[in-house]
This record gives C-alpha cells, sequence and structure tokens, in this order.
C-alpha cells in the first residue's frame, strides 16, 4: 500500500509493458490460473477507469483506506475496495508483477477455489488487522502518523500471500540482495522497502504480514477445506445449475425397455405378480391366464394348464398357444 502523499503521475507506458509480461508468463504455462489473471485484470480496470465503467467504479478519493474514516462512518466500502486501487502506474505494475509471480504458483499448487477463497481471506484479514492496529496506536499516541493516514494497494493482500508461500519452506531467498530464510523473507521485505522506497505504508504491509500468519495457523489447526473454500464451492454450483440444466435438457436419454410382466427364473419380487409354472412369465396379479402363453392362474396361486398338469405341457405346446394368441 501507498501512502496519499505521494503523487499520481502521468503515463509511461508500463501497463502495455506489464500485460505483455502477463501474456508471455500465461502463454508457457501449460495450465493458465483464471483467479490470478481475473485479480490482474480487474485492478488493471479499476486502475484506468475506462468511462463506461465509471458509474460502476468508485473514484479514488471515496475509496481511500483511512481508519478515522471508515470508524466513524462504517465505511465497508474503504475497508475492502481500498485494497484494488492504485495510485500510479509503477505502483500498480509492481504490485502486479509480484500478483503474478505469486499467484500463479499458489493457484497451480492448491487450486483455483481453493486458492479464491485465501485471496477473499486474506483481503479481509489484512484489511481488518490494519485497521485495528491503526485503532490500537491511539493508545500510545500515534495518530497522526496511522489513525488518519491514507493508502491504496494490493501490497498488504501480497504481502499476506507471500507468508503462505513460504510457509513450509526450509530453503533461503534473496530479499534485496540479501540472503535470508525464506520463511522470514517478508520481515526483511518489510524493513528494506521501508528504508529504500518513501511513501509506503508500513502499517498495511505489516498488516497482511499478520494476515499470512494468522491465516496459516487457521488453516494448519483444521482438517479438510476451510469454511470459505465449502461457500464458494456451494455458489460455485449454485451459479453453474441453470447450465447444467441445459446441458441436461439437451443430452440425449438413455432408450427405457417397458413392459407389462419379464421373463426370469427367480422368484417374483411383488406379490401382485404371479408367475406362470408353464412359460415362467411374470404377470399382473389383475390377470386371470397368462398373458404370453395362455396358461390360466389356479385358486392355490400356481398355475394350470386347462385341465393338464402342467408337466405335460410341453415346449411345442407353449410355441403353438403364443401363435394362437399373438399370431406369430
Amino acid at each position: 500500500m501507498v501512502r496519499r502523499n505521494s503523487t499520481r503521475g502521468v503515463s509511461n507506458g508500463m501497463i502495455p509493458l506489464m500485460l505483455l509480461q502477463a501474456a508471455e508468463t500465461y502463454r508457457r504455462l501449460d495450465r493458465k490460473p483464471p483467479v490470478t489473471a481475473a485479480l490482474l485484470a480487474a485492478n488493471t480496470i479499476i486502475y484506468l477507469r475506462p468511462a463506461f465503467l465509471s458509474h460502476l467504479i468508485p473514484p479514488i478519493d471515496d475509496v481511500w483506506f483511512n481508519a478515522y474514516l471508515i470508524l466513524k462512518h462504517k465505511d465497508v466500502k474503504r475497508l475492502l475496495l481500498s485494497a484494488f486501487y492504485h495510485l500510479n502506474e509503477p505502483h500498480l505494475f509492481y504490485n502486479m508483477t509480484s500478483l503474478l509471480w505469486k499467484g500463479v504458483q499458489l493457484e497451480n499448487s492448491m487450486g483455483s477455489v481453493e486458492y479464491a477463497s485465501m485471496v477473499a481471506a486474506l483481503v479481509g484479514l489484512s484489511q481488518g488487522i490494519t485497521l485495528l492496529l491503526a485503532k490500537s496506536l491511539l493508545f500510545f499516541d500515534y495518530e497522526r502518523a496511522y489513525y488518519n493516514e491514507y493508502a491504496v494497494g494490493f501490497s498488504g493482500v501480497l504481502f499476506a500471500m507471500k507468508v503462505v508461500l513460504n510457509s513450509r519452506s526450509d530453503s533461503y531467498t534473496s530479499v534485496h540482495g540479501i540472503m535470508v530464510p525464506a520463511k522470514h523473507a517478508a520481515w526483511a521485505e518489510l524493513i528494506i522497502i521501508q528504508l529504500l522506497v518513501p511513501g509506503v505504508s508500513f502499517l498495511g504491509h505489516l498488516g497482511g504480514i499478520l494476515a499470512g500468519i494468522v491465516y496459516v495457523q487457521l488453516k494448519g489447526s483444521s482438517s479438510g477445506p476451510s469454511p470459505l473454500t465449502n461457500m464458494v464451492k456451494g455458489l460455485t454450483a449454485v451459479l453453474g445449475w441453470p447450465l447444467r440444466s441445459l446441458l441436461g435438457f439437451w443430452r440425449p436419454r438413455q432408450p427405457r425397455v417397458s413392459g407389462r410382466g419379464r421373463i426370469g427364473g427367480g422368484e417374483p419380487s411383488r406379490r401382485d405378480v404371479w408367475r406362470c409354472r408353464a412359460c415362467t412369465f411374470d404377470n399382473s396379479g389383475w390377470l386371470i391366464e397368462c398373458e404370453m402363453c395362455g396358461t390360466e392362474h389356479g385358486d392355490d396361486g400356481l398355475s394350470s394348464s386347462q385341465g393338464s398338469s402342467v408337466d405335460d405341457v410341453s415346449l411345442d405346446e407353449i410355441r403353438q398357444r403364443r401363435i394362437q394368441r399373438f399370431g406369430r
């Protein structure tokens, strides 16, 4: 995040360079992460704020992160939307380049649904923790530096993503030329950026690191997918229901075999069906003679052969009965 006293410069061609870099990265990938691409597009469109979307995208002056205004007016818009706004092209370029590198690794390793739920959680956690820190510092008389500070940017979420990405790493990494354990890279970057880059929001970056730690701890203490992941999956299922229904309507149905009876060697499965002792055809209980061969149903629940025993009925006689009954 950057503070308000940093000026918004004129266009210097960094956005086309960023888009070319993103396109080239995606071209080389076997699996294109859609959520990372959507985040890149959303941040870029919000920064450009084209005329046909100006009525949907608030101006930056309405969404600055300011703890005093958020708490005084209960302004949730400032709390959440400020993370997706950037002050100038270099601010957008460096944040989106970092998002591309971290997002591709995280989304391809954890899946798009889990990654989307993680990003949503990190946005809420980083912004909320930053707000709590700014309010807490009032007790130490730091209200001028932090409580009334204006800031925007996605870097708080990026610091949180860096913590998540390196949480299980035992290797070392370079932070501006200094080798540090990967698990502590976010802390080293927090200090170095604060010393080298004027106008950044220390509290916003610190809130992002703490948000990443909280997320890793909560994720490690629970088994299975997080509740937010289940919510995202449920929302996806609900939104996809009309499409699945439409596809199911046009999907060819399997042919059904229908009939009032069946021929088999097992016992009848229902009490309202009786089996012909001559041809083993299962008939409806409403019939008094076999539908297949014409043998009458006896009063004792067994079949009779019109005065002769069932055993005396030959296969040829059954065949002749079928010919007489059905003409074939």
